[in-house]
């Protein structure tokens, strides 16, 4: 599995590195006809007026931390195909942040600045064009080279009689996804008894973060006769499952979760998909789609072996 080149970081690091310069170089010319502080947020009433405020130098901060920020996200998750996602969310919150600077020039009053729902409009057209450009780049980077097929044929094989039917079980645990989920719902209550109105929307996404993390921090992994199975240890749905009848082959690999999948849980990309909870030893299962699916378990040496087993018996059926 391929992962990011240095070419590839650079591409993707380069538009938000444009974006600050510029930003920096507008809040620098303009900086005598800004008032302090600077209205930076505004609310849906009163047509976009602003109802929060910060001060010049710590504006100039804040920014500058969320860009480059942003970009190291990008760095660490970047792949070849969305090369053009980094530049337009470059382009989007570089828009966003000089019209707010624009938006405040020469106010006498902060809170009498209004933001205009057609800075959106503005900020999406700054996306477009960043993202063709992040396009056109995409030519400068190799393609990925297609994964090894991990057919039976080379894969681990488990000792079974014709007439002998066997299946294996592991937990696989995350430790950091469980507290970050009990720690998502536990401030859901918090949140609902502090501000009522404004915290049932962080009550939501405490809602939204915990309930399908806790389900995936602690998965049953089985592999029998049907396939492969994947379901929260707790509860039998919801589940993956990759049919005997689907699988080409299985082995071991380690895997990165950041660099292979963009980070942990149930992750999707286009010619693979995974329930990844940690780095290290994985059972990865080859489709008859050509497309990879990967589990993080333990023992997941005696899973492949197993599954190849039991491929090369039905194809002898």
């Amino acid at each position: 599995m391929n992962r990011a080149t240095p070419r590839l970081r650079a591409l993707a690091a380069l538009p938000f590195v444009l974006v600050l310069a510029a930003h920096l170089l507008a809040f620098a010319l303009w900086y005598d006809r800004l008032p302090d502080p600077l209205a930076t947020h505004f609310g849906p009433d009163g047509g976009g007026r602003a109802d929060g405020f910060t001060g010049r130098a710590g504006y100039a901060l804040v920014s500058t931390a969320l860009l480059l920020g942003v970009a190291v996200g990008w760095n660490l998750f970047v792949r070849r195909n969305i090369l053009w996602g980094a530049w337009a969310t470059a382009g989007f919150t570089g828009t966003l942040l000089v019209l707010i600077l624009r938006d405040n020039l020469d106010a006498a009053d902060a809170a009498e600045v209004v933001s205009p729902l057609a800075n959106l409009t503005l900020a999406a057209a700054g996306a477009a064009l960043l993202a063709l450009a992040g396009l056109a780049l995409t030519r400068l980077v190799p393609e990925e080279e297609p994964a090894a097929d991990p057919g039976a044929a080379d894969g681990p094989r488990l000792p079974l009689g014709p007439s002998e039917v066997a299946g294996w079980s592991r937990v696989s645990a995350s430790r950091p996804l469980t507290v970050l989920a009990l720690l998502a719902l536990a401030a859901v209550p918090a949140t609902l008894l502090l501000a009522p109105w404004p915290g049932a929307w962080l009550a939501l996404l405490g809602l939204v973060i915990g309930v399908p993390g806790l389900a995936l921090a602690r998965v049953r992994v089985t592999v029998d006769r049907r396939g492969l199975t994947v379901r929260p240890a707790l509860v039998p749905r919801p589940r993956v499952r990759v049919p005997l009848a689907e699988v080409t082959g299985a082995t071991v690999r380690d895997i990165d979760p950041v660099s292979e999948f963009g980070g942990w849980g149930y992750r999707v990309w286009p010619q693979r998909t995974g329930v990844v909870l940690r780095s290290g030893e994985a059972l990865v299962v080859r489709r008859d789609s050509g497309r990879e699916f990967a589990v993080t378990v333990s023992d997941a040496h005696t899973a492949a072996a197993l599954l190849n087993t039991l491929v090369e018996r039905r194809g002898r059926l």
